[in-house]
């Protein structure tokens, strides 16, 4: 078994799909009214799905996921973080040292919690 799918519910498939091609430099593998495809990575997609079609129905606050991106080094991190910052995303937390590493944390559209990190001492 495999995890290689990560599903986050959106108001706006279509502006999450903007943001996300922005973000990631890619563009959907499909997009719909409804849903939006991205890869990720050879083995990991992310699907954007309307939270108002999306079944069982969603529940809980918007925004509530945490999509984690790891990079090489901090210098990595620090280039994605002035790459993200000019390209208007919003930064939640600005680069720091934490326990697992160098790290920043920006959102979508919607809420989700986008981490960039690269691991240190773990």
């Amino acid at each position: 078994m495999t995890a290689d799918y990560i599903l986050l519910a959106v108001d706006s498939p279509a502006e999450s799909a903007n943001f996300y091609q922005i973000v990631l430099g890619s563009t959907p593998l499909e997009l719909s009214p409804t849903f939006a495809l991205f890869k990720m990575n050879e083995s990991t997609k992310l699907g954007l799905w309307s939270r108002k079609t999306m079944e069982p129905k969603v529940t809980g606050t918007a925004g509530s996921s945490e999509l984690a991106i790891s990079v090489a080094g901090r210098e990595g991190v620090d280039a994605l973080h002035a790459e993200w910052s000019k390209k208007g995303v919003t930064i939640l937390q600005e680069p720091v040292a934490a326990d697992f590493g160098y790290t920043f944390t920006g959102a979508d559209p919607d809420g989700h919690r986008l981490r960039v990190f690269t691991p240190e001492g773990i």
